[in-house]
């Protein structure tokens, strides 16, 4: 088989790296040149939680040849639409694009390829740039984590594609992946954006005083969204964030915040991909992750306050009108609750 990361980035490059260090054949590809020159010449090196350095086949996407049986898509998902029309023409007639971006992305991959050549899966670890070639782990190996399926029942693609997985991380297939992808959509939704605004690391959010309600008000309003919806939210990692984090003041939400930080402790160190976008003048992908919320809140009636004041916020910024700061906390907490 052919196979090839489309979208390698800090996440892609780590992933990417410890399938070649496995020995199996994978394509790095990405649009940032120096990154790509960096991996020719020295390989990718992994920092952090692991620390190797393995060659790998990198290249930008103009430099593709031939057809793949496996795309792993791991670019933001706001090209999405342009980035799969290219791919139609680099996967094989029976191929599959295994889409590992955040939110919900799998129905723009079924629009362009079809539902049996599409795999979702949920990625429940993270990383950071370092510099060119160089990419940091910064969740704990062990807690390296794929949920694999697909949105259509059975899909011959499933076992072929976890194998490489495996090379990273533990896989669980999920027959109902729809609900392991809201799993991750509420945390997503709570840490990501908060992370971007402030700048601070999802385990530095969980203490924050002022980001730790927000946090856990962005996860309640996503679960009153799923409700409403009619999505069961499949446990993550084992956990019930339903049953552990569901409140409306009082003492559970005083417990909630208070075991937030210890929820979170395996990824402390995560940074979200919408802060590095942010820092860098880029615009995140804010829309396709607590934007969903919004969207579908406003369509079955739910009031999503937090949520639409922190897609405000962080559309500021990406305008110049606000900076990243750990005060953006506390100026939203007291904008919502103290109307």
């Amino acid at each position: 088989m052919r196979v090839a990361i489309y979208g390698a980035g800090a996440m892609g490059t780590i992933l990417g790296a410890f399938i070649a260090a496995s020995g199996k054949q994978i394509d790095l590809i990405t649009r940032n040149k120096e990154h790509v020159e960096a991996m020719k010449q020295q390989g990718a090196h992994v920092l952090g939680h692991a620390d190797f350095t393995v060659r790998v086949n990198a290249f930008t996407p103009d430099e593709m040849t031939g057809v793949y049986d496996i795309i792993f898509l791991m670019t933001k998902q706001r090209e999405n639409a342009k980035i799969l029309a290219t791919l139609r023409d680099y996967l094989s007639a029976d191929g599959v694009i295994c889409t590992m971006q955040n939110g919900l992305p799998e129905p723009s991959v079924i629009e362009a390829v079809g539902a049996k050549r599409c795999l979702g899966c949920a990625v429940a670890w993270g990383a950071t740039t370092v510099g060119f070639g160089e990419v940091e782990l910064t969740s704990k190996k062990d807690k390296m984590n794929f949920v694999l399926g697909s949105m259509h029942g059975n899909n011959k693609w499933i076992e072929p594609v976890k194998e490489y997985l495996e090379c990273a991380g533990k896989v669980t297939v999920e027959e109902n992946f729809f609900s392991a992808r809201w799993s991750k959509l509420v945390i997503n939704s709570a840490f990501s954006p908060l992370s971007a605004l402030t700048g601070m690391k999802f385990g530095q959010v969980a203490r924050n005083k002022y980001s730790s309600y927000l946090a856990l008000a962005l996860m309640n309003e996503a679960f009153a969204v799923a409700q409403e919806c009619g999505v069961e939210i499949a446990p993550m990692q084992g956990h019930d964030l339903v049953q552990i984090f569901k409140c409306n003041g009082g003492a559970k939400a005083w417990f909630a915040r208070l075991i937030l930080p210890f929820a979170m402790r395996s990824h402390r160190s995560l940074v979200s991909g919408m802060y590095c976008d942010l820092s860098a003048g880029r615009k995140c992908d804010v829309e396709f992750i607590n934007g969903i919320i919004k969207r579908l809140g406003n369509k079955f009636g739910v009031d999503t306050p937090v949520t639409d004041a922190v897609i405000k916020a962080v559309h500021e910024i990406e305008r110049g009108e606000r900076q990243i700061s750990r005060d953006n906390a506390k100026i939203i907490y007291e904008k919502v609750y103290k109307k």
